[in-house]
């Protein structure tokens, strides 16, 4: 079993951890850089992936402004998305050999770990055939969305990008609201602390989540702790 390096960001701007994302699978590729996982939050942000509708974000330049709101179109697969505070983002980048890969089964794997962080609260997350992410009941509690990179120097590829889950009362609101959330009108946005009632903290359910991350994916459990210089 091989180790997973960990690295807890606090809030950090988009653009910001976009670049160092991009670093990352460049160092994962080379073999300079073992499977790594970052875990933080963002500014209010909107982000747009590959499945492009601009109908589906609701505010103009001036209400985005007003807000403080920014957006960036990026190169993961997916719709319309909101990364805020109150939210914890993962960034999973791990290198996939080609041999045997199964890239839907990554995103189910993704979607498993956050499923097992819920059942901690006593809560059954649950998917929907037609869509990513995870739901409890008919409102979704966390986007996936990713990248698979194909590596230039071996045989496989390096993810990127990867999960939102909302933490604090308020996030399934305050950015949502602008947008039709990947795109999905039908069903409702919600967050662990709307479902359980209790006042929790972003950094410590980002902790919480690493040992069902490293199980579902068969990393070792001994904590891996990796130095991410320059991003400040």
């Amino acid at each position: 079993m091989k180790p997973l390096h960990t690295e807890w960001l606090s809030r950090i701007g988009y653009a910001e951890a976009w670049e160092l994302q991009k670093r990352l699978v460049r160092e994962i590729d080379r073999g300079e850089r073992g499977d790594t996982l970052l875990l933080l939050e963002h500014p209010p942000t909107y982000t747009i992936g590959s499945d492009r509708h601009p109908e589906h974000l609701l505010l103009g330049p001036e209400e985005l402004e007003r807000r403080g709101i920014s957006v960036f179109q990026i190169d993961r697969g997916g719709d319309i998305t909101y990364h805020g505070p109150g939210q914890l983002v993962g960034y999973p980048h791990l290198y996939l050999e080609a041999e045997g890969l199964d890239l839907h089964k990554y995103l189910r794997d993704l979607e498993e770990a956050i499923i097992g962080l819920l059942a901690e609260f006593g809560l059954q997350g649950g998917r929907k055939p037609a869509y990513t992410g995870v739901w409890v009941g008919d409102e979704k509690i966390a986007a996936i969305g990713v990248k698979f990179n194909k590596a230039r120097t071996r045989r496989g590829f390096v993810t990127g990008h990867g999960f939102a889950f909302n933490v604090k009362r308020g996030v399934e609101k305050e950015g949502f609201t602008g947008i039709v959330p990947c795109g999905i009108r039908e069903y409702g946005v919600t967050s662990l602390e709307a479902l359980t009632g209790l006042e929790l903290d972003v950094e410590e359910i980002g902790r919480r989540i690493v040992p069902h991350f490293r199980g579902v994916f068969g990393f070792s459990e001994a904590a891996g702790n990796s130095v991410i210089e320059g991003i400040r």
